[in-house]
């Protein structure tokens, strides 16, 4: 039997229920501080466009967004400097800032070596 997923001791219904000053005072310090001083005009469009409920993904930039109650069970696609990548929100990505759950660097893959790969790869028999 699966256990039922609580944060700070509260259930994801009882989290959608309360109002959003109650919820930021469950917040770890930097992102209450970050919600207290409000929510910027990206953010805010954000929230709109979640409580629209026309079900397709919405494209933002804003990855400093706190992640809400209201915004489990939806998909959001944030911008990782170069492309926009699709993130399901679920209950444990709460309190968290869009941006964690989309890295923006590649892993390098350096080349491999043989011809053209090194200076020293010019004296290597071609056979």
């Amino acid at each position: 039997m699966p256990k039922n997923f609580q944060y700070r001791g509260r259930s994801v219904d009882d989290l959608k229920a309360m109002s959003m000053d109650e919820f930021i005072n469950l917040l770890p310090s930097r992102m209450r501080r970050s919600l207290r001083r409000g929510l910027s005009n990206e953010q805010r469009i954000v929230l709109e466009h979640l409580r629209q409920e026309d079900g397709k993904p919405i494209k933002t930039h804003a990855r400093d967004m706190v992640v809400l109650p209201e915004m489990i069970g939806k998909t959001i696609q944030v911008h990782s400097g170069q492309e926009f990548v699709e993130v399901r929100i679920n209950e444990k990505m709460l309190g968290h800032y869009l941006g964690e759950f989309v890295i923006t660097n590649k892993l390098v893959r350096h080349g491999k070596p043989g011809i053209g790969a090194s200076r020293s790869s010019m004296y290597i028999p071609l056979k």
